[in-house]
């Protein structure tokens, strides 16, 4: 039970959070757009605001020639579609990024300010400072919202004169667990008195797959419907999406653009798995963050699952957490053996899942949104998911992905990674499943105003020292 003190601090964040405008951001790794033109960046723009995502952060690491080109292009792009884009420094490049691009209309402001977030960059903390290095060369103020997850909640406080809020990279949990809020309670507590903001993130997915290190899979299964709800209890100022794009470590929803975009290792476990049908539910996701009411004009679901059980193939080095900080354990462990599906329902209805020429499986569902998962045990074939109501079929997907006894991989490996579909509604008793690119969506009506985990080199994550 959270303690008096705390339930006081989170609200007063509830107080100030309903008065202020809340953004939900898409983090994008500029390093994995290589390929992408103008028109390209105006495609997942416009995917995105399809999604009601309100702007992308650009994570752009220090010395890779090609985040110059892409960013230029995100913003030509960004500023045709009436989009935001802010940056995520990962680390360097600080002012010259900021003074070349603050002044455009696609950029980001928050309470009249440039928005910035950074990955760690906590050995150049001073820079920040208020006065300081960089915010004395920018022309513009800044709102500064960096993750300094490596220092903890405990860790922040020396700092809270120099960053107007926090964003954690602790969105993945450890071993054989589902992520909760603690974490991000435990940040709200620490920023909440001095009357700091936090961002808050939300992954639906983890399977580092890049070659060139150590390969490692944390739980993801349910995480994306839980995360979600999770973001309605905490109710932070932010929410950032981990990631649009990050084809390397398996937590994108945006759609696959190009093989040369995807990490050397990687392509193997991504082709041939959508992830674009995870977007299906964030206008409702995020109209319900914000406090705006949802019309669910349309029944929908939407299902993952990796398409063979984890034995059905060798690990191939990967391991389950990441060895550099966390207990390593076999990662056979870490991953679920179930298909996960939600529903969004327009009223009460009988969900059922069928795998294959197993038997059928009947949930109830209420009117909103509904998740639940069902463990393979044994079965294979094609999982077929349907709503039902009054004894007559509203729809059945029809194209899922077929789950096997064994790895379909030509490497023999298990793919770690997820199979995403979904299917909404046309109107009649019964239809054919969706996977497309363009997500589907109904209309919101507003009503009311770890540490780092990843590689060494541009594109992953890298913190690569001092100015």
């Amino acid at each position: 039970m959270r303690s008096l003190i705390s339930l006081v601090v989170n609200f007063t964040l509830f107080i100030r959070a309903i008065s202020a405008q809340k953004y939900v951001f898409a983090h994008v790794v500029v390093g994995d757009t290589t390929a992408h033109t103008q028109a390209t960046w105006a495609s997942d723009i416009a995917l995105a605001k399809a999604a009601a995502i309100d702007a992308f952060m650009l994570d752009i690491a220090y010395g890779d020639s090609n985040v110059p080109i892409q960013v230029g292009n995100a913003f030509a792009a960004a500023e045709a579609a009436s989009f935001k884009l802010a940056f995520s420094f990962d680390y360097l490049g600080v002012v010259s990024y900021l003074n070349q691009y603050v002044s455009s209309s696609a950029y980001l402001f928050y309470s009249s300010a440039a928005f910035v977030s950074t990955f760690e960059g906590t050995s150049n903390i001073g820079d920040w400072a208020q006065g300081g290095t960089i915010r004395s060369a920018v022309s513009s103020s800044i709102y500064f919202v960096p993750d300094y997850t490596s220092l903890g909640p405990s860790g922040i406080s020396p700092y809270l004169n120099d960053i107007e809020g926090a964003f954690s990279w602790n969105i993945w949990p450890e071993g054989a667990t589902n992520m909760t809020d603690a974490p991000d309670v435990q940040w709200v507590d620490a920023l909440s008195p001095s009357g700091k903001t936090y961002m808050m993130g939300v992954s639906p997915w983890f399977f580092h797959s890049a070659s060139g290190g150590t390969e490692w899979v944390w739980r993801g299964d349910d995480m994306w419907a839980d995360r979600w709800e999770q973001t309605f209890q905490v109710n932070p100022q932010f929410v950032e999406i981990v990631t649009w794009n990050d084809y390397g470590e398996s937590h994108y929803i945006g759609p696959l653009h190009d093989s040369s975009e995807i990490p050397t290792g990687s392509a193997i476990y991504d082709t041939n798995n959508p992830h674009d049908s995870w977007r299906d539910f964030l206008p409702y996701y995020i109209a319900t963050y914000k406090g705006n009411s949802f019309n669910i004009a349309h029944d929908q679901m939407q299902y993952w699952y990796h398409t063979s059980p984890v034995a059905g193939g060798s690990t191939c080095g990967v391991v389950g957490n990441n060895p550099s900080y966390q207990t390593e354990v076999s990662p056979n462990t870490i991953v679920e053996d179930a298909v996960f599906f939600s529903a969004l329902l327009t009223s009460a209805a009988t969900v059922t899942v069928q795998i294959g020429n197993g038997p059928v499986n009947s949930y109830a569902g209420t009117a909103g949104h509904n998740h639940w998962s069902l463990a393979f045990g044994g079965q294979t074939g094609v999982p077929v998911f349907c709503v039902v109501r009054g004894g007559a079929t509203v729809q059945c997907s029809s194209n899922a992905a077929p789950i096997t006894a064994t790895t379909t991989l030509s490497n023999g490996c298990t793919n770690y990674n997820a199979w995403v579909g979904s299917w909404q509604n046309d109107g009649s008793s019964t239809g054919s499943g969706s996977t497309s690119s363009s997500p589907t969506t109904a209309t919101p009506t507003q009503t009311s105003g770890q540490v780092c985990i990843a590689g060494t080199g541009p594109g992953n994550y890298a913190e690569v020292g001092s100015r």
